[in-house]
């Protein structure tokens, strides 16, 4: 098991190290009284957790003094853990908390500068031990991301880094609503009206020969896919974790669903990390049955 303590500065990016450690399985709890770690390290080890992370700051009060001897708790128990550090500079923090309105946790009253200085020394000894220390004073969010990534994330290539899912689906039935981008084929002659193709579905033989062999097919699956080699890199690079590209026609079961294979086999073969979804194929969509 990784276990990973997230602690620092009130401001440094904690909540955003923590969704990316989130995102990529980390089993995450925010807060926990320091006294509560070996048991809670315990619990996680029995229930063979692969990756947890445990955020512990000065919210804790004074229950944060107690983080040392659970420290050392774990350490006599031969139980390995992480100490991960957020810091920024003084000046970072101010800006930060006055741009988002907040009073520092130990100065609710007074000036942020006075709160950040006294944590600065509540948390110089914890300092003092961790494993990794990051200075977030010049990070955008995707910065962050792609460091907590570098340290705690599996190795991956970068086409990996981004889940795709290709999702055909009907019209009729309402646009999907996580979609990222929504592509529209209805401009493509439709198997539908042809008798011995309308039975099939854009997965079988018929009707994806049918659909695949149109010019306006060929000529939109060659502009979708180079949009997608263009688009994908990019929305790597600002820290986009899952992309859903969703493929419409008329009803969902023939041209979108002929269109959607092409395209989830054309990016498994980029070695990108593509699914396929076919949201509206069944035949029980085309009796009335609205799908949600």
């Amino acid at each position: 098991m990784r276990f990973v303590i997230v602690t620092g500065l009130s401001g440094a990016g904690k909540t955003e190290a923590t969704k990316s450690l989130e995102d990529m399985g980390y089993f995450c709890v925010d807060n926990l009284p320091p006294r509560l770690i070996p048991k809670f390290a315990e619990a996680c080890n029995s229930g063979n957790i692969e990756k947890v992370a445990l955020v512990i700051d000065i919210r804790g009060g004074v229950f944060f003094d107690d983080l040392f001897e659970s420290l050392m708790y774990l350490k006599s128990s031969e139980f390995k853990y992480e100490i991960l550090f957020l810091d920024a500079s003084d000046e970072i923090l101010v800006k930060r908390f006055k741009e988002a309105r907040r009073s520092h946790p130990l100065a609710p009253q007074g000036r942020v500068l006075t709160g950040i200085s006294e944590e600065r020394n509540k948390l110089r000894e914890v300092k003092d031990r961790a494993d990794i220390i990051i200075d977030t004073s010049k990070y955008a969010i995707r910065d962050l991301r792609e460091k907590i990534n570098e340290y705690y994330g599996d190795v991956k290539s970068p086409e990996k880094q981004l889940s795709i899912t290709i999702l055909s689906f009907g019209f009729k039935y309402g646009i999907p609503v996580d979609s990222d981008l929504v592509f529209d084929v209805r401009f493509i002659p439709n198997p539908f009206y042809i008798p011995e193709l309308k039975k099939y579905s854009g997965s079988d033989e018929p009707v994806k020969k049918y659909v695949l062999d149109q010019k306006e097919t060929q000529g939109f699956i060659e502009k979708l896919e180079d949009m997608l080699r263009f688009l994908i890199p990019n929305y790597i690079k600002e820290g986009k974790r899952q992309l859903i590209v969703s493929i419409g026609c008329t009803g969902g079961r023939h041209r979108s669903v002929a269109i959607a294979n092409a395209i989830h086999e054309q990016l498994l073969n980029d070695s990108f990390d593509s699914r396929i979804e076919h949201r509206d194929i069944s035949e029980d969509l085309h009796k009335g049955v609205k799908k949600l």
